[in-house]
C-alpha cells in the first residue's frame, strides 16, 4: 500500500476542520487565503522555473519542442498550457504538446489505472518521437506518479532536458528529472484535492514556462503578443488594437498595413515602424530571427 500519508497534498489542513460547517462566505474566504500560500510557493521556486524557461527557450530555437506530461489534473494542466499557445503565439500545435495518461479522451473522463503505467509514459514519448532536441516537463501533485517517471526516465535517456513539477520536496519525479520545481502550497482545504492549490500553483509555473520562452524566441514586441493569430471577431479587432499601440498610428493605418501583410501583426507592424513594404518587412524579421525591436532599430 502507498504511504501517502508523509505528503503535504495529502494531509488534512488544519485551517478548514470544519470545512463542512462553513457559511458560503467563509469557505470562500477559506479558499482565498489558502490560494495566496500557493502564489507564495510559486516565488519560492523562481530560480528553478527560470532555469526551465532557459531550457525551453533553447529547445524551441533549435527546432525542438515543449513536451508536457502527466496525468489527472496536472495532465489536464499541461494540455490546456499547450493548446493555448497556437493562437496566443501563432506556432504550429506542435512546438508545445501536452500528454495526459490514458490519451486524449482522459481530459474529459478519468481513465483509471492508466496513471499507474511507467511504461505507458515511455510508450506516449515514443509515439510523437521525441528526441533530443525536446524539453519534457513531467507534472504530478504528488511527485510520484509512474507514468511520469517513465517519461522523465526515458527522456533523460535520449538526452533530452528534462523537468518535474511537483508539490511536495524531494519527489520521486524529481528524482528522475535533471531539474526539480517543487512548490509546496501546503494540505488542500478539501483533503487531498490536488486540482486547488497544488493545480494552481501547477497552472503558475506552465503560465511563465511557456509564455517566458515564447517572448525570449520574439514573440512578443514590448508586452504586445505581435504573433496572435485573427481566429474570430475579437482577434481580429485585438489584432489592430496591437498594431496601434505598437505604432500609434490610427486604426484605418493599421487595418491598411495588416491587409497588406496578410494579416501578420509583427509584418504590419515593422512596415510602419521602419517605413518598409511587406516584403521588406519579412526580410528585416528574418534577419532578427523574428524579433521585432532588432528588426526596426536602425541599419548602421
Amino acid at each position: 500500500m502507498l504511504d501517502l500519508a508523509k505528503l503535504s497534498t495529502e494531509t488534512r489542513n488544519p485551517e478548514t476542520m470544519n470545512l463542512d460547517q462553513m457559511t458560503p462566505l467563509e469557505i470562500a474566504e477559506a479558499m482565498n487565503r489558502e490560494d495566496a500560500r500557493a502564489v507564495a510557493s510559486v516565488t519560492e521556486v523562481l530560480p528553478q522555473v527560470a532555469q526551465a524557461i532557459e531550457w525551453a527557450t533553447a529547445s524551441l530555437r533549435a527546432g525542438g519542442r515543449i513536451i508536457y506530461m502527466g496525468a489527472g489534473t496536472s495532465g489536464r494542466l499541461g494540455v490546456l498550457d499547450a493548446v493555448e499557445c497556437p493562437p496566443t503565439f501563432g506556432v504550429s500545435p506542435d512546438m508545445v504538446v501536452g500528454l495526459i495518461a490514458g490519451g486524449e479522451g482522459a481530459f474529459v473522463k478519468a481513465v483509471e489505472g492508466a496513471e499507474d503505467s511507467a511504461q505507458m509514459g515511455e510508450d506516449d514519448l515514443r509515439a510523437i518521437n521525441v528526441s533530443e532536441r525536446d524539453v519534457v516537463i513531467g507534472l504530478a501533485a504528488s511527485g510520484r506518479t509512474p507514468y511520469v517517471i517513465g517519461g522523465l526516465t526515458y527522456a533523460r535517456e535520449l538526452g533530452c532536458k528534462t523537468v518535474a513539477i511537483a508539490c511536495n520536496r524531494e519527489s520521486k519525479i524529481g528524482a528522475a528529472a535533471e531539474l526539480a520545481i517543487e512548490p509546496v502550497p501546503g494540505p488542500e482545504v478539501l483533503t487531498g484535492s490536488t486540482r486547488l492549490k497544488a493545480g494552481t500553483a501547477q497552472k503558475l509555473i506552465l503560465n511563465m514556462i511557456s509564455t517566458g520562452s515564447m517572448v525570449q524566441i520574439g514573440k512578443a514586441y514590448q508586452n504586445l503578443m505581435v504573433d496572435v493569430q485573427q481566429t474570430n471577431e475579437k482577434l481580429v479587432t485585438r489584432a489592430q488594437n496591437i498594431v496601434m499601440a505598437a505604432t500609434e498610428c490610427t486604426r484605418d493605418e493599421a487595418i491598411a498595413a495588416l491587409e497588406q501583410a496578410a494579416g501578420h501583426v509583427k509584418t504590419a507592424v515593422v512596415m510602419i515602424m521602419a517605413g518598409l513594404d511587406a516584403e521588406g518587412a519579412v526580410e528585416a524579421l528574418a534577419g532578427a530571427a523574428g524579433h521585432v525591436r532588432e528588426a526596426i532599430a536602425p541599419r548602421a
